[in-house]
């Protein structure tokens, strides 16, 4: 399961205008840059640990809500059921971003998870943490803590390692730009010299 085509490109055009280094003027000489590994193996643990998570994080909150439902206000009761549902669902799909983004080192997938982590997660799990009216309870407050360092961490982490990914892709690009330029200018060197190799010779009948 991959990414649609049209996401995969958006992604990718914002990954390089805002991870991409642009100082960068010319192809780096470096012969392993194909086999240079960009992702990173901190995040990677992050994730790891953070699935194990997850599921604690889920089952804690329930309990929680359950527990709490008939003193909450209407407003309050709607709020957290839609904040958990989407969390949960937010959840799923970012983890799996992460884990594709970093493995194999996709960088839309890997922006798609930082833009689910920063803009969506992080402010959601923000507000249950910090939001008084939802009367949280000392085993949410330390699961919410947790999660809260997780996505911290997977922010920063995530951040430069798409930095990385989206200025060795350029130089990659660059590289294969310089290398069909020679293999082009070879070419027509080589068309070149065999023209002026070929000897004219004038038709004696004429």
């Amino acid at each position: 399961m991959e990414l649609p085509d049209p996401v995969r490109e958006r992604l990718g055009n914002f990954s390089r205008s805002l991870f991409t280094d642009t100082n960068r003027t010319g192809p780096e000489n470096n012969s392993n840059l194909n086999n240079e590994i960009v992702s990173s193996l901190a995040l990677q643990m992050s994730l790891y640990f953070n699935i194990y998570f997850f599921p604690f994080w889920w089952v804690s909150s329930i309990i929680m809500l359950l527990l709490k439902y008939p003193v909450l206000p209407d407003y309050y009761k709607f709020i957290l059921v839609t904040v958990v549902i989407l969390i949960t669902l937010i959840e799923a799909i970012r983890l799996y971003l992460g884990y594709m983004g970093n493995l194999q080192e996709k960088v839309p997938e890997l922006a798609g998870f930082w833009l689910l982590s920063f803009l969506l997660q992080l402010p959601l799990i923000l507000f249950l943490l910090f939001n008084e009216g939802l009367k949280s309870q000392p085993l949410e407050r330390a699961v919410h803590i947790i999660f809260t360092i997780f996505l911290t961490l997977q922010v920063v982490l995530a951040f430069f390692t798409l930095k990385k990914m989206a200025n060795h892709l350029a130089a990659s690009f660059q590289l294969q730009d310089f290398d069909r330029f020679d293999q082009f200018s070879s070419r027509d060197m080589i068309r070149a010299k065999s023209k002026t190799q070929i000897p004219r010779f004038s038709d004696p009948l004429l």
